[in-house]
């Protein structure tokens, strides 16, 4: 592509973005305001050729100097923590942040990637859930914070494409994990690879039989870029159509990383979905993409991350 932007860049998905652009030839510009993000993604590439970070949240105005080809919106934080503890912010950033990085993408003559989500269906009555599904989500709930900016985001791509004739593509993203994620974020394979390392039990909401598709971030990453560089317009699902119970993945974390941890139940969060499977017909058939990481081989790198985590952390606490 040339020079790319990418709007948080120093999160998970976007941090692993970076480094793969950087890797096939591309410019990055990475912008992070670092409220979830963190420089310890990207420290590897401030010494790299064609790496430029600022921190900047776009929520306000954004604007890069220079040519500009491509503009990568994914900035947003995405865990269930974060839908209380920064709901505004989550609204601004899929409201503003996307219209500042639209304009953008306006100004330069730029290709537009947003990244939404799977989210978009809430708690889907339609299964597996294809691109042409319109979701079943309850606007005013605790997870409506995400689930409508990333609805209103795709809105004003969509709206920017048929008014400016802006080229644009949305990925619709499920599940995903691997390295980089935050070992507080939340989600359910990091709060269980996490408690499982520390042989703490593994808590599980409701009673473990809610079903996800988790992909592996390396797979995840190599579908967006083949549709940032395809001829697809319109949403397009990237995530791994195996569909786990809850129950299966904590007994697969417990499992891999020989944790004597225990399974214990806590109550359900308000609107948690009951399923989620991606129908990726349209990947399969328009991109020639689908996932190659099993979950087990997934869990296994994402759990040897977590275990460098953990150790720094512990030698920390000791020097202090």
């Amino acid at each position: 592509m040339g020079r790319v932007v990418v709007t948080g860049g120093a999160g998970f998905l976007g941090s692993h973005l970076c480094h793969r652009l950087l890797d096939r030839g591309d410019e990055v510009v990475c912008l992070d305001n670092l409220i979830t993000g963190s420089l310890s993604n990207i420290a590897d590439l401030f010494g790299r050729r064609g790496f430029q970070f600022v921190e900047h949240d776009v929520s306000t105005y954004v604007w890069v100097p220079g040519d500009v080809d491509a503009v990568l919106h994914f900035a947003s934080p995405a865990s269930p923590i974060d839908f209380e503890r920064i709901p505004i912010q989550i609204l601004k950033v899929g409201s503003l942040g996307t219209h500042n990085a639209l304009g953008l993408a306006k100004a330069k003559g730029a290709r537009f990637f947003l990244a939404s989500t799977s989210e978009v269906y809430g708690d889907p009555q339609v299964h597996p859930q294809p691109e042409s599904y319109w979701g079943h989500v309850n606007p005013i709930g605790p997870r409506g914070v995400y689930d409508e900016a990333k609805r209103f985001a795709e809105a004003m791509t969509m709206a920017y494409q048929r008014f400016h004739g802006l080229d644009v593509r949305i990925v619709r993203i499920f599940n995903t994990y691997g390295p980089q994620m935050r070992p507080d974020d939340g989600r359910a394979v990091s709060n269980f690879i996490v408690q499982a390392l520390q042989d703490k039990p593994i808590t599980v909401y409701g009673d473990g039989l809610q079903t996800r598709s988790f992909c592996y971030v390396d797979d995840e990453v190599r579908g967006f870029l083949a549709l940032l560089d395809s001829d697809l317009r319109g949403p397009c699902n990237i995530g791994n159509p195996r569909e786990y119970t809850i129950l299966e993945l904590a007994q697969a974390v417990i499992e891999v990383t020989g944790s004597s941890s225990e399974i214990i139940h806590e109550p359900l969060p308000v609107d948690d979905p009951t399923q989620r499977q991606p129908d990726i017909t349209r990947a399969v058939d328009k991109l020639g993409w689908q996932p190659e990481v099993e979950l087990r081989a997934g869990i296994e790198r994402t759990a040897a991350y977590f275990r460098g985590i953990l150790a720094g952390e512990k030698a920390a606490a000791t020097e202090a």
